[in-house]
């Protein structure tokens, strides 16, 4: 079936996992076309990346008119679909202005989207967030009579937005990239079982080699990511002022960029540490490599943030082990179905810095076991995120669309 991906922007450095998806899906040979709801995206993209931006369908302001003509264009050839879909959107109570303004545009722009997906012959909808995306999916989907589907991450559906409970009964099914995803969404929705699809995302199961692991002093820590709250990198700064207090000397990098920044800089030097913690600023993919080669483990302090938005499995704990560096995180969210607890890594409750502090000391006081950890957490990716036999999956499902039940 000819398909149409919906994102905020194609492509984004941060969304690599999207980005091989897209890539492998096209060369499995499904007929596919890209639409961001937003303008170009050009900052720190990887030489692939750069090579297909331009191949993108783009609205942003730039294409407000566009949208507005298609609400018009559908007004005057369906208004009562029209209109349902106006009252059921703009009658919710929204919460969060971020979440709140992404979905309504988006669900403007849906109207567009749906003229142009009559134009392309598209016979299928995939977005891949559950929030705007998806919402432009389903206004587009109402309106064309074909089936849409969604994918369900994180920030998408913590906390969820007001239309979540219509995408999901409308969607063909939703895809989930995690367990705790698909149990979180049954229990909220209330559909069965059979509604929802596990795909866990597909990571390039290539790395630069294995990491050496010397763990000797100064122990070196990575933390990558964006500097938000709910990857609880506070929580490391207080862990690490626990094991300078046991004597033992440690280099601790976090890497990346974000609104954070000051307070983690801050609460470095509040707590004396600021002379073993780095700040090299925003990494790109193509020189993460680097960091994990140099670094004796990544440690991933993942909590549930008071806004109730929480990461799904992160990508950096997925390449970390695929490095063989030892992993430490916590039992939040999807993390507990790829690191388990002194079998594939080490994972402690969230907001627990003692228990963090703990877990570091064991894997630096014992190479063999913290590289036993590493070995098995390999061959856990392997077995679970292989993006071959994940993205043929997600084949499989999109020509199941439309077959008989």
């Amino acid at each position: 079936m000819r398909t149409a991906y919906i994102l905020l922007w194609f492509p984004k450095p941060t969304e690599t996992f999207i980005f091989r998806e897209v890539r492998n899906l096209e060369r499995f040979g499904l007929p596919l076309k890209m639409f961001s709801l937003y303008g170009p995206w050009r900052k720190d993209l990887s030489a692939e990346m750069a090579s297909v931006a331009d191949v993108t369908e783009r609205l942003g302001v730039a294409g407000t008119a566009k949208v507005v003509g298609g609400i018009f264009h559908w007004l005057a050839r369906k208004p009562a679909t029209v209109g349902q879909l106006f009252r059921t959107a703009f009658f919710r109570r929204w919460s969060g202005l971020e979440k709140t303004a992404e979905n309504l545009w988006a669900f403007l722009a849906g109207f567009h989207l749906a003229r142009r997906f009559e134009e392309e012959g598209i016979e299928h909808i995939h977005a891949p967030w559950a929030s705007g995306p998806a919402t432009a999916a389903w206004v587009a989907a109402r309106l064309t009579a074909k089936p849409f589907t969604f994918t369900a991450r994180a920030w998408d559906i913590y906390p969820p937005d007001a239309l979540i409970l219509d995408k999901i009964a409308e969607a063909e099914f939703v895809r989930c990239e995690t367990g705790a995803n698909v149990k979180h969404l049954m229990a909220l929705s209330g559909q069965p079982a059979e509604k929802f699809r596990l795909t866990y995302n597909g990571v390039p199961l290539v790395a630069e080699g294995a990491a050496e692991v010397p763990m000797t002093e100064p122990v070196r820590i990575l933390a990558m990511g964006r500097f938000v709250a709910k990857k609880g990198f506070d929580q490391l700064v207080r862990a690490v002022r626990l094991i300078a207090d046991r004597g033992v000397d440690f280099r601790l990098t976090f890497a990346g960029d974000g609104p954070l920044r000051g307070e983690l800089e801050g609460l470095a030097k509040e707590l004396g540490v600021a002379d073993r913690v780095r700040f090299p600023g925003y990494v790109s993919y193509d020189r993460v490599g680097d960091y994990f080669m140099a670094t004796d483990m990544v440690v991933m302090p993942c909590v549930v943030a008071a806004s109730n938005d929480r990461d799904g499995i992160p990508t950096v704990i997925i390449e970390a082990l695929l490095h063989r560096l030892p992993v430490v995180s916590t039992a939040v969210s999807g993390i507990p179905e790829l690191v388990e607890n002194e079998v594939t890594g080490m994972l402690c409750p969230e907001r627990d810095p003692e228990a963090l502090a703990e877990a570091i000391l064991k894997l630096a006081g014992d190479r063999d076991f913290a590289l036993r950890l590493a070995e098995a957490g390999r061959a856990r990716v392997h077995e679970r995120f292989d993006p071959e036999k994940n993205h043929a999956r997600v084949l499989e499902l999109y020509r199941g669309i439309g077959a008989p039940k």
